[in-house]
């Protein structure tokens, strides 16, 4: 027996050396090319190229790669569709619809001409080869998510319009190769539509409220995980099944799990995260192992048949960009932007060209010959490579001009606390401040244990600390900082008010109050102290489900609530977390407030989807009954006692809050104010009701001025 029992024949079989070279390629291929100013993605399709069967042969293109290969495609499109704002979709759907019928008519055009008169191919060949020009996968979305610009109005269109474009190839592909299976008829063609349609339906119906029960009952980030993987490949599956291509049933199962997974999340740091470490690599490796480069300039009619397929995808998507840029009036470098990410070949090439090649003719012939084939492997190389270097520039063109954007503009310092006692509220409260805060401005939360000075201190410290660590796991898992602190103080409320002042802090987010006993007020002396204590904006939560499954934000609006110093801070926080979580914002103020309301909102969120209703009567909140369901989150904003929209109404929220709206989440608003803390809070125990002793003077004034009139 050898001392070392090693097969050193090639191409190498053993699996562990087989995923230990694959793990080294992604690992080492975006650091040396990084050196080169090469796109990583192309790093990866030329390691693939190197160490495949036509290259070094150190690897073999085994189940493995087919396997991890389509579940990196299928990755691609399921975050292309789940890291679109579906709202400014809504306002591109016009456009992207445009550019896909151009990307898809215009290389079908030119390329079914060029094909029948310089390659001389027959009508259905010519058809075919020419379908491939218009298709094309989106091999580069990866570098404009790795820029952070994936939200761009360009970005949006390329993706919108990819899903038509390769919808109508894949269409073309379906009923050529139905009629060379003798299903050619009139019927095929209706049935292939009518399954398509009928399971996109059936899919942006069940697959949503599905999702929703499911993050409802189970939070367990893995489980969580686990749960949207297998919906994708469900969607991808069953897109099969009906005879088309499972890359637009992942692309679907992105668009309608958009609003459930907000880019902000863990889940979605989670799926990004082995999406672009493992699955995408894979697939882009797997694509270069099918290149060979030997073959193709071994030939000179592989040769021309190449030249004449790259030139005419290249033309006709370049063309394709260029118009929707002109009719649209759109940037050159969104321009750009379209075009680089809407000239890769690959997927739906690859599927076709297969296909083609499958089907043999009557004569003994290929639908699509050798040359064609051979051709195919330089126009998904050279496509791939010009897509990756025009949408990296076009993606740095962006970022750039951003930034020289946001140096003229001065935005507002925000600073968010959250202090942490409870370990029940942790998720909910972190999550809050995530879909609140500024994205634009680092290390603005802060999580705060304070720790009462009393006997059992040290296991209290030991209980905050794990609290601590908790809510920074979560953050973490999202890629964003938190300051976490730790304090001793004399008493909760007074811990946290001191924190305030020593971190700068402009917002403090807390769980509501569990009330106890009958003489217990609604928020707890907890609150009502830090109320007190501090004129920064204070939001007191409560949530009955995952902050992510909320379908509408409703914000009741007191009469000059624009009045207050953080008016404009609430309403922009609030729009934000609407914005991300997908969710209608529906605002309820009397006409005057309304009127602002929708000039903000319109001035700085018009993409947020909003609705205001005009409420008269603001002293009972009955009328807001049959306006919020169960997976509604209900706003109240409320005021401290002797500011300007302080109303004698206030005092009985506690009681209708507690009594019509105890099964909806909720979130008691204080605006910021201008001044000193007040000795005063809106929702007072009764027994501890402390005046003020201005309005009693005012009021006593009038009584003394009338009664010397009556005089």
């Amino acid at each position: 027996m050898s001392l070392f029992d090693v097969d050193l024949s090639l191409p190498i079989t053993d699996p562990t050396w087989i995923f230990f070279l694959v793990l080294s390629i992604i690992l080492l291929a975006p650091i040396v090319l990084e050196r080169l100013r090469i796109p990583h993605i192309i790093g990866m399709i030329l390691a693939g190229v190197a160490v495949g069967e036509h290259g070094l042969n150190l690897l073999a293109f085994d189940s493995s790669f087919e396997l991890f290969g389509k579940v990196g495609l299928y990755y691609i499109m399921f975050l292309a569709g789940l890291e679109m704002n579906m709202e400014d979709f809504k306002s591109i759907r016009v456009k992207a619809f445009v550019l896909g019928i151009l990307a898809f008519i215009i290389p079908l055009g030119i390329g079914f001409w060029v094909n029948l008169h310089v390659l001389d191919y027959a009508f259905m060949t010519s058809l075919l080869l020419a379908s491939m020009y218009a298709s094309h996968t989106l091999i580069a979305y990866p570098i404009v998510t790795r820029y952070g610009i994936n939200r761009q109005r360009s970005v949006g269109i390329a993706v919108g319009g990819t899903a038509v474009t390769d919808t109508l190839t894949l269409l073309v592909l379906a009923v050529i190769a139905g009629m060379y299976r003798g299903e050619s008829s009139g019927s095929f063609w209706i049935a292939l539509v009518l399954k398509v349609v009928l399971l996109g339906g059936g899919i942006m119906y069940v697959f949503p409220r599905v999702a929703r029960w499911f993050f409802r009952r189970y939070s367990d980030s893995v489980i969580q995980y686990i749960f949207v993987l297998a919906m994708v490949f469900l969607g991808a599956g069953l897109m099969e099944l009906v005879g088309m291509e499972g890359i637009l049933g992942a692309f679907l199962v992105g668009l309608v799990l958009n609003r459930l997974i907000p880019h902000v999340s863990p889940l979605m740091s989670h799926l990004e995260f082995v999406g672009n470490a493992l699955f995408i690599p894979y697939f882009l490796i797997g694509v270069g192992m099918m290149i060979n480069l030997r073959v193709l300039f071994g030939h000179i009619d592989s040769l021309k048949v190449a030249g004449v397929m790259i030139a005419c995808a290249l033309l006709g998507k370049w063309i394709a960009s260029w118009c929707t840029q002109k009719i649209f009036k759109m940037k050159p470098v969104e321009r750009e932007l379209m075009f680089g990410l809407s000239n890769a070949q690959a997927a739906a090439t690859l599927a076709a060209v297969l296909v083609g090649y499958n089907i043999i003719l009557p004569d003994g012939s290929r639908l699509l010959n050798e040359d064609v084939l051979n051709g195919t492997i330089l126009l998904i190389l050279v496509t791939c490579v010009a897509s990756s270097f025009i949408t990296e520039h076009a993606a740095k063109r962006v970022v750039m001009n951003d930034m020289a954007a946001g140096e003229e503009k001065t935005t507002e310092k925000e600073r968010l606390l959250i202090p942490l006692v409870n370990p029940n509220t942790i998720e909910s409260l972190i999550s809050l401040a995530l879909v609140v805060r500024n994205e634009k401005q680092p290390d603005n939360l802060v999580a705060l244990n304070v720790i009462n000075d009393s006997n059992d201190s040290v296991a209290r410290e030991m209980r905050g600390k794990q609290l601590l660590e908790r809510a920074a796991q979560i953050t973490a898992a999202t890629n964003v900082n938190l300051t976490t602190v730790s304090r001793f103080d004399l008493n909760i409320a007074t811990g946290i008010s001191h924190a305030v002042k020593e971190h700068d802090i402009t917002d403090v987010i807390i769980g509501l109050h569990h009330k106890s006993s009958i003489v217990d007020s609604f928020f707890g002396k907890l609150t009502e102290n830090l109320l007190k204590d501090t004129h920064k904006e204070v939001m007191i939560a409560k949530f009955l489900m995952p902050v992510n499954t909320l379908r509408r934000i409703n914000v009741a609006v007191p009469p000059k609530a624009e009045y207050e110093t953080g008016f404009v801070r609430w309403v922009e926080q609030f729009c934000r977390m609407g914005s991300i979580l997908g969710c209608r914002v529906h605002f309820f103020a009397n006409e005057q407030t309304l009127g602002l309301l929708r000039r903000l909102v319109r001035k700085k969120h018009p993409n947020t989807p909003t609705e205001f209703t005009l409420l008269d009567d603001w002293d009972d909140l009955l009328l807001l009954t049959g306006q919020v369901n169960y997976d509604h989150l209900l706003v109240v904003v409320s005021a401290r006692r002797g500011s300007m929209s302080y109303d004698p109404s206030f005092e009985k929220l506690p009681n209708q809050l507690s009594k019509y709206f105890a099964n909806n989440s909720l979130i008691v608003l204080y605006p910021e104010q201008f001044g000193k803390a007040q000795e005063i809070i809106t929702f007072s125990e009764p027994h501890g009701y402390n005046f003020d002793k201005s309005l009693y003077y005012e009021k006593a004034g009038r009584w003394f001025y009338k009664w010397f009139k009556k005089g």
